[in-house]
């Protein structure tokens, strides 16, 4: 039985997505409790525009691989997928491992955070073999 990949991926990418969403509101959470979400840190606008970016940049490359996945794209975009998941798996872990080393402002927040960092590097180990699987079929005719 031949298992639709893409779907798979597709529905990978999109769970990841919705995790990465909320962890990012669980982080601000706290501001609708007139509680701090902030450890000091000070950055210029400089540094701060780079951060937007590399959040903008980290969202909009799955969007993108949802895209293109549905296409059915041939074995040279399988390729470049599948390194892409593993450079967000690999980016997940530094950040579980951030997010345990880092005290949160609102230490209620800390385990949920740490919780749910864990639940989408899970997610993104799934999408990892996925992709694999994925990479070693062959492509589809297209019709």
């Amino acid at each position: 039985m031949r298992r639709d990949r893409p779907l798979q991926i597709i529905a990978f990418w999109t769970s990841f997505l919705l995790g990465t969403l909320f962890h990012t509101l669980l982080g601000l959470m706290p501001l609708f409790h007139g509680r701090p979400v902030v450890i000091e840190k000070a950055l210029s606008d400089a540094q701060l525009g780079q951060v937007f970016w590399g959040m903008q940049i980290f969202f909009l490359l799955p969007m993108l691989a949802i895209v293109a996945t549905s296409f059915h794209p041939g074995r040279a975009f399988r390729r470049g997928h599948y390194w892409v998941t593993i450079l967000y798996s690999v980016m997940n872990l530094a950040h579980l491992i951030a997010d345990l080393v880092v005290r949160q402002a609102v230490q209620s927040l800390y385990w949920l955070q740490v919780f749910l960092m864990a639940v989408l590097f899970g997610l993104g180990l799934g999408l990892n073999r996925i992709s694999w699987l994925w990479l070693q079929e062959r492509p589809a005719p297209i019709q």
